[in-house]
């Protein structure tokens, strides 16, 4: 069994973090929006409060200039990359499609879609096969002001992997299945929202439980 504390949409806000490690994460996935438009030296007071492995991609709200600062952090940047932990293997997709708001990172759906083309063959399939994407699946919690607004691209994908660990979206927290592919969106972390993902020996053995601290 791992245990993995998933967190994101902190915006800034890391008053939280040390409640979420009396949770005893083994490591802990970071789905965006670390800042709240920025500074990107925000990170470094983010990773030393944190004892466990860190990995993370940026969201829409965390200016580009962040992707250098996570690669001089302490925690392992996902963005366009893969990593192997055993019985679990992960990439990751950070910033989102387009938004009405102008954030700093934004990807056309293109752009998402020729970023998991390029790392997915990569990808050392393993026993748990794990997405890290700020934005969710179209049409699985990605609903706001009544509309969907999820990446069309990861929807695409989905059957590529077991788990899709998303954000983004603050009203969509929870936890969907779509055929047999898992999807979470653990809430704001700057609000005390967060999930516990505990993976088992097996294939298909991902268990989730919504947390708050």
């Amino acid at each position: 069994m791992t245990d993995a504390l998933l967190l994101a949409d902190l915006h800034g806000e890391f008053g939280k973090v040390e409640s979420f490690l009396e949770l005893s994460p083994e490591v802990v996935f970071i789905a965006g929006d670390i800042t709240n438009m920025g500074p990107v030296s925000a990170v470094e007071g983010l990773f030393s409060r944190i004892d466990v492995p860190v990995f993370a991609v940026p969201g829409n709200c965390d200016p580009r200039e962040i992707l250098e600062a996570l690669e001089h952090s302490d925690c392992v940047c996902l963005h366009g990359a893969r990593i192997n932990l055993g019985k679990i293997s992960i990439m990751g997709v950070g910033g989102s499609n387009p938004t009405p708001f102008g954030t700093p990172f934004e990807l056309t759906d293109k752009q998402i879609d020729d970023l998991i083309h390029q790392v997915l063959p990569k990808m050392e399939r393993s026993v748990h096969n794990v997405l890290i994407s700020h934005p969710p699946p179209l049409g699985i919690l990605d609903t706001a002001n009544g509309n969907h607004v999820g990446s069309a691209s990861v929807r695409k994908h989905l059957p590529s992997f077991d788990l899709v660990c998303c954000a983004h979206i603050h009203e969509a927290r929870g936890v969907a299945e779509e055929n047999g592919v898992k999807v979470v969106n653990p809430g704001m972390a700057a609000l005390g929202q967060g999930a516990m993902i505990r993976f088992g020996k097996d294939q298909k053995d991902i268990r989730i439980e919504l947390v708050e601290v």
